[in-house]
């Protein structure tokens, strides 16, 4: 494929999505993440596209929302692997709420098993991933339905969760940034978002990394709400993607990283590169470093089991072996 080409695909798949990672940009177009970048430069400086973190979106500072069929196809396997993370915060008895989009829809589907557990959710997506799990007691909000991500939005769902206290709410986002923290494009669905969190004791935001340091209209969670992130293991030679994990690990929010997108799952890890602090350690001389979360040590601390992520350090960065 000639250059032109590749760009003219690339400019494509911005337009249609809003936001795409430069991982899944080489994948479609079948070249280096590096070859890609360079086209991404080429079409900043014609004023076609922004960069990103790790990806490109649509010119004017802000991306704008894709339609579920696009956010489907979109960064599955590392939606698959910050679900598999995020389950293991969930034990038996809980009581929670998930918000919308295609990775909490993920989540879902990995907690069908839990017994005693209790699901508080605006997206029918959720709901439908967890009809036939007789052991999970499905409470849908009301309000009026967003089609284009099937979700319930408005004061009929904002009313629903009033007076609501769960232990945690699970929920994604369009962007975000350490600056504003959690951000979507439609001022609906922030709204709804807002209302969730109210409800929660805690956040947990699940996020892969093409969101880092994309920057929506509408925030939904400042940074100083967000308990933990969940998110993937950004490419090695995306800088900008570690700057803005140490930035929200700065700012107290816990992070835990997943494996790589093959598959390889969240207790695989991946080593420190030399000239780059490990996301979340601070440059020091000597001393230990980071202490690095697994799928186990989040489950342990969900359940009660000692407390040591609150008292560690805030960020994983997981190897790959």
């Amino acid at each position: 494929m000639f250059a032109a080409e590749r760009r003219q695909l690339i400019l494509e798949m911005v337009r249609a999505n809003g936001a795409v990672s430069l991982r899944e940009l080489a994948r479609v177009v079948q070249t280096s993440e590096v070859t890609v970048r360079r086209d991404v430069r080429a079409l900043e400086a014609e004023g076609l596209l922004d960069r990103r973190h790790g990806g490109a979106v649509l010119p004017g500072g802000f991306t704008r929302e894709s339609g579920f069929p696009q956010k489907s196809l979109s960064a599955t396997a590392e939606k698959t692997a910050i679900a598999d993370l995020a389950a293991s915060l969930v034990g038996e008895g809980e009581a929670i709420v998930i918000g919308a989009g295609t990775t909490t829809q993920e989540l879902a589907r990995r907690l069908a098993r839990v017994p005693g557990l209790t699901v508080v959710t605006n997206s029918l997506l959720v709901a439908q991933s967890l009809a036939h799990a007789n052991r999970v007691e499905v409470v849908m909000t009301g309000g009026t339905l967003r089609g284009s991500n099937y979700a319930l939005v408005g004061s009929g769902a904002e009313q629903s969760l009033q007076g609501l206290r769960v232990s945690r709410a699970f929920l994604s986002g369009s962007g975000l940034t350490a600056e504003r923290g959690l951000s979507t494009s439609n001022m609906l669905s922030a709204s709804v978002d807002r209302a969730l969190v109210q409800a929660a004791a805690e956040v947990v935001v699940l996020a892969d990394h093409s969101k880092l340091g994309a920057d929506t209209m509408f925030q939904t969670v400042p940074t100083d709400v967000i308990t933990r992130l969940v998110t993937d293991a950004p490419p090695e030679h995306d800088e900008r993607a570690a700057t803005e994990l140490q930035a929200l690990a700065d700012q107290g929010v816990q992070i835990a990283v997943t494996g790589s997108p093959s598959g390889t799952g969240a207790d695989t890890e991946r080593g420190p590169r030399r000239d780059v602090p490990l996301p979340g350690q601070r440059r020091t001389r000597g001393g230990a470093g980071p202490t690095r979360f697994t799928a186990a040590a989040l489950e342990r601390d969900a359940l009660g089991g000692g407390g040591g992520m609150e008292r560690s350090a805030r960020v994983a960065d997981l190897r790959r072996r």
